[in-house]
């Protein structure tokens, strides 16, 4: 849903039926503000990011904001009241049933741009040239953090990087898993951005090197290495050699200029405020759009995130498989949560709320203005490839480093990650900050990338999706983002079962 903008310098109604408005900047108590109908006068402070009524709302009535309920009063409240989780509950429980309702948007054809990246042998596109270490054990990981430290000078020429991506798991793991785990792992091996791998194992644990060899398929064995530590002697010299002819295969690649039509990238949210839905998720929403037209690929993930706001997504899908899929991959997560005997509907942090978010309504609706307007070509499983062009959905939980693997893993060559409160954390994958306000940007120079917050002082999402785009094309052609600068690089695996 595109953001309608009626508002003062303090104050947003981002719908015309909207009974609450969003303080882009704090208001005080006393202080007037006019809003798309009527002046308001504040009963009480409404700090940055967050509520406050511009018409009375009686107990038990929805409270709307995007066109949308997103929960109901708990009490009576006058215009100038401040809306937030002391007065505001959710109106969410358990699965719903959808109705497939088409309402498709296609934009406009746009003749793509170029980047100066590097092209695979098998005809992929790269924006990164770097060698990773995948251990398919925990037990390794500190001799995989040992080969990248002992191994630097490696990194030369083209070569843009050598690192390790460890995690706990690989072994003591049954059903399904470890079979996530597994296919993550290979799906990681598989990226194009790694010019070149080295496969690190132990030999005793679950995911043997047959199990790695059946999951990750048919390789170039120039491109991917193995090395099974207790089958050799000394495996720092064996990791060496190996190494060395990852590097040497690595050499081989040079930028080029490619289509933007040919990038795959991820758009995610964390640490959101009463600003994120307004600012810069709808600036990432445009931008996919753009993507879109351009003929490239977009994913969106986040599926608890998605609850109560899937109207805005539902009926884009684009024909009925499509929904189906959908449809499965949101009630499936709401059952996971049921599973676990776990409440699905209380979700927003403590930051979420600090910063304006009250309920999950609340955080959805503003979670899914990431995805834009266009439709959504297709929806795909934990550790699947991104093999449509267009909008993607990812079926992922909302934790910042999960998902984030999850797209990585997906082929995202770079991902989108919004925040109103800021976070340091990088995934394999170039990892581009986008603040939500101007403050954060401010305080934070060493994280934030971009800063969308000037939406909220009048710059258009037309124009900030621009600048976005243009920044996204120098990142694909080899700017550093400010975590791979500070060596933010990391990946989490979706668990869900026991531990042997």
């Amino acid at each position: 849903m595109p953001v309608i903008y009626m508002k003062t310098i303090k104050t947003i109604q981002i719908s015309p039926i909207d009974n609450v408005a969003v303080a882009l900047h704090p208001v005080v108590k006393g202080e007037t503000i006019e809003t798309g109908q009527a002046a308001v006068t504040a009963l009480e402070d409404i700090p940055q990011g967050h509520k406050i009524a511009i018409r009375p709302i009686k107990n038990g009535e929805d409270v709307v904001k995007y066109g949308f309920p997103i929960g109901h009063a708990t009490e009576d409240a006058a215009p100038g009241t401040w809306m937030h989780t002391h007065n505001v509950k959710t109106n969410l429980s358990g699965e719903v049933a959808y109705t497939y309702q088409p309402n498709l948007h296609y934009p406009e054809p746009v003749e793509p741009e170029t980047f100066s990246g590097f092209r695979r042998k098998d005809g992929r596109a790269a924006i990164r040239n770097e060698i990773w270490i995948i251990p398919t054990v925990g037990c390794v990981n500190d001799i995989a953090k040992n080969l990248v430290k002992e191994n630097q000078d490696l990194v030369t020429g083209t070569i843009n990087g050598l690192y390790a991506f460890t995690h706990p798991f690989g072994c003591s793991q049954t059903g399904a898993d470890h079979a996530q785990t597994r296919k993550l792992l290979a799906a990681l091996v598989r990226h194009p951005n790694a010019a070149a791998v080295l496969v690190l194992s132990l030999g005793c644990e679950n995911l043997t090197h047959e199990q790695f060899l059946e999951e990750l398929g048919e390789y170039d064995a120039n491109r991917v290495k193995f090395l099974t530590c207790q089958d050799v002697e000394d495996e720092y010299e064996v990791g060496r050699t190996l190494l060395k002819q990852c590097a040497e295969y690595a050499a081989q690649f040079a930028r080029e200029p490619i289509p933007v039509s040919e990038l795959v990238v991820g758009m995610k949210c964390g640490g959101s405020d009463g600003l994120s839905g307004i600012t810069a998720n709808p600036t990432v929403g445009r931008f996919s759009d753009m993507m879109t037209a351009r003929g490239g690929s977009t994913v969106l993930t986040e599926v608890p995130e998605m609850f109560g706001a899937e109207g805005f997504l539902m009926n884009r899908c684009v024909d009925e498989k499509i929904f189906e899929k959908a449809v499965d991959m949101i009630n499936g997560f709401k059952n996971y949560f049921f599973s676990h005997n776990e409440v699905v509907y209380e979700n927003p942090s403590p930051g979420n709320k600090k910063g304006g978010i009250t309920t999950l309504e609340d955080k959805s609706c503003g979670c899914v203005q990431k995805g834009g307007t266009a439709p959504i070509m297709d929806v795909i499983g934990y550790g699947d490839p991104v093999v449509t062009k267009g909008l993607n959905m990812l079926y992922g939980p909302g934790n910042d480093l999960v998902s984030a693997t999850a797209m990585t893993a997906a082929g995202a060559h770079l991902i989108l990650f919004t925040t109103g409160r800021g976070t340091p954390f990088g995934a394999p994958a170039p990892t581009v900050k986008i603040s939500t306000n101007s403050q954060l940007a401010a305080k934070k120079k060493g994280w934030i990338d971009f800063d969308a917050g000037t939406v909220a002082d009048g710059e258009s999402l037309d124009s900030a999706a621009e600048r976005l785009l243009k920044l996204v094309i120098e990142i694909a052609g080899g700017r550093q983002t400010l975590s791979e600068q500070h060596g933010c690089r990391e990946i989490s695996i979706f668990k869900d079962g026991v531990v042997l």
